[in-house]
């Protein structure tokens, strides 16, 4: 709908990159990562350094496995099952669950608590603006402290440790692909792009978040391994969602909107679907306007 000059960023696989490169010991420059999937849907294969893959030594060593959060959310006997260290996001999907069970025990969900923290946030700073930016990094704090806190309670985890909030930030990623587009510096980013036939059975239009080659002439994503097909269909069922959603917000098509949310691997009924679809175009009837 919008064309490749729309690039999508997140810091969930630089982190992930980041703390598998810790712990294995070795420097995060000095690596290459083959990670492939959707946004918040991906997984981190192999960590190139030399022309040897190092991932397989993690999966050898405890330890080192379970130190770092996404060791910790999945447990080193499913990611030895894998072979791959998934996104922190698809502990929602392979936890499914475990995870609505905590949800439904919780006084709020997250986006409540989002809700309600961004008033006080303005409303602190209205009071205050000089405290502004003390007051952001208080609430970005307390954000980053209670991120994924179903997943963590699940897995036994606590408090997050400070070295896995380290994620580098969306702001890190997208001021060094301003970066390399503006000044014409070359650089490799994990991002949310056209496909372009590098991910093989997926369409060539699709966006899908692999690495990428970015300079002046935008980016363009490298070649990757084949899928395997656990992997593959996953993708292949979200993006089909996906492309329900986006054909539902250009042509007002309820029976398009249904699908989306029908079809979504997380949601387990149609009827639970269409409820919520009618409940979501009663309490926003100025965006739901379906035909």
């Amino acid at each position: 709908v919008l064309g490749d000059r729309v690039i999508g960023i997140c810091d969930s696989p630089v982190g992930l990159c980041r703390r598998v490169s810790a712990a294995l010991g070795v420097a995060e420059n000095s690596a290459s990562f083959d990670y492939v999937g959707l946004n918040h849907l991906g997984w981190l294969r192999a960590v190139t350094v030399n022309g040897r893959d190092r991932l397989p030594a993690l999966f050898d060593d405890e330890e080192a496995l379970t130190s770092f959060e996404e060791g910790k959310l999945f447990g080193a006997e499913w990611l030895r099952t894998l072979r791959a260290v998934p996104n922190e996001y698809l502990h929602y999907y392979y936890f499914a669950r475990e995870t609505l069970e905590q949800m439904r025990a919780q006084d709020t969900t997250r986006g409540e608590f989002l809700r309600g923290q961004q008033r006080t946030f303005y409303d602190r700073i209205d009071q205050d603006p000089s405290a502004a930016l003390r007051l952001w990094q208080e609430t970005r704090s307390e954000r980053e402290n209670t991120y994924a806190r179903e997943a963590r309670a699940i897995a036994g985890m606590g408090e997050r440790a400070a070295c896995d909030m380290d994620g580098g930030g969306y702001e890190q990623v997208a001021l060094r692909l301003m970066n390399s587009i503006a000044g014409n510096r070359s650089d490799t980013l994990i991002l949310n792009v056209s496909n372009r036939g590098v991910v093989a059975g997926m369409p060539d239009d699709a966006v899908v978040e692999v690495p990428s080659f970015v300079d002046a002439n935008g980016p363009r994503p490298l070649g990757t391994n084949p899928l395997d097909p656990h992997s593959l269909g996953l993708m292949l069922q979200v993006k089909a969602t996906e492309r329900a959603t986006i054909r539902a917000a250009t042509t007002q098509s309820r029976s398009d909107a249904l699908f989306a949310i029908a079809t979504h691997p997380l949601v387990d009924s149609v009827a639970a679907a269409a409820q919520t679809l009618t409940d979501y175009t009663a309490a926003f009837p100025d965006l739901a306007k379906f035909v």
